[in-house]
């Protein structure tokens, strides 16, 4: 589901839940676990990686359609808490996005202080990126949205974002989504070097200097009990948002 590897100094944890990455209460609540020890077990960065093909997929949309009401709003505190652990992390963070990564997995890569995203090796299937909650009947939560704002600007995240706009991995470089792209077997060899190279400088003030440049963000997710859950809930479970994932589900099965 989640596999630890170590570079050195810099510690890679990989998605592993196949056929797609798709974050259900167990991977969510792992990853975050991995993220709160890392700095404890001696690591100074971390390196998040998913499948040739898949980063992640986003929700489990299957899988969540089971919960009931409580177990939902679980789910949720644990997202959140595992988006304010990547906002918050002391240590530098680099996204090795290795193929499509749409909604949730957008989320966990834009959370990260630099993403290198695979070029599409079949021009008629480009790999994608992006926000596309709006498509299946979700709202973009502010905190959330504030992280795509920094990135690319605040006209153009609400362009992308209520259009629910899936980018190829070129569109996604052009506009800032994400920093840059390599080769599908290059982007972890490349993401580990670009965090290598941030390691090489003077320790104290890499980490006061990327404190302050991300003071907004982690302000931003300094209550995840804050964001309005229940509220989330609610949208979860509207009959409108539900025809939509279930729609969903039904075009996945097919």
């Amino acid at each position: 589901m989640l596999e630890l590897i170590r570079h050195d100094d810099i510690l890679e944890l990989r998605l592993a839940r196949p056929p797609v990455n798709a974050l259900d209460p167990a991977l969510v609540r792992g990853l975050h676990s991995a993220i709160e020890a890392a700095p404890a077990q001696g690591v100074r960065a971390l390196l998040l990686s998913g499948a040739p093909g898949m980063f992640s997929a986003g929700l489990d949309v299957p899988a969540l359609l089971q919960l009931d009401r409580t177990a939902m709003r679980a789910f949720w505190v644990d997202f959140f808490a595992l988006c304010a652990a990547l906002a918050r992390c002391p240590l530098p963070l680099c996204a090795a996005v290795t193929g499509h990564s749409p909604a949730g997995g957008a989320v966990l890569a834009i959370l990260c202080d630099y993403r290198v995203m695979a070029r599409s090796v079949d021009a008629d299937k480009p790999f994608r990126i992006g926000l596309n909650e709006v498509q299946v009947g979700l709202v973009v939560p502010e905190v959330i949205q504030l992280a795509l704002r920094r990135l690319v600007g605040a006209y153009r995240a609400e362009r992308l974002m209520v259009a629910g706009t899936m980018l190829t991995a070129e569109q996604a470089q052009a506009l800032g989504f994400v920093d840059e792209l390599a080769a599908l077997d290059a982007v972890v060899p490349r993401a580990r070097d670009w965090l290598a190279a941030l390691l090489a400088l003077p320790p104290d003030a890499l980490a006061a200097t990327r404190r302050i440049a991300r003071a907004d963000l982690a302000a931003a997710f300094a209550d995840p009990e804050s964001f309005g859950i229940d509220a989330f809930v609610d949208g979860w479970f509207a009959p409108s948002t539900q025809a939509v994932l279930k729609a969903l589900v039904a075009r996945l099965k097919k």
